[in-house]
């Protein structure tokens, strides 16, 4: 299955795209989209410990299996004053 994941602020910086496109297998979970995005762009690997997952704009567990036609979003930690 081909998952969109929508990435934002310093994400989107590190990652060079707002939209990145992952090939899983059916039955994927947030973790392997999590895994599928460190080995497609390295330079999140940091940032993803922090991170959090959205599926269709709930918070997602590791865990979950993504359903499809998921939308997906990577939402790093935001920082404030």
């Amino acid at each position: 299955m081909i998952v969109h994941v929508q990435l934002f602020a310093r994400a989107r910086e590190l990652a060079e795209t707002a939209l990145a496109t992952l090939d899983l297998p059916d039955g994927s979970t947030v973790r392997d989209v999590k895994e599928r995005l460190r080995l497609q762009y390295p330079r999140l690997a940091q940032l993803l410990s922090r991170s959090t997952i959205a599926v269709n704009d709930d918070y997602a567990t590791d865990d979950l299996v993504l359903p499809a036609d998921a939308t997906v979003a990577l939402i790093p930690p935001v920082s404030g004053g």
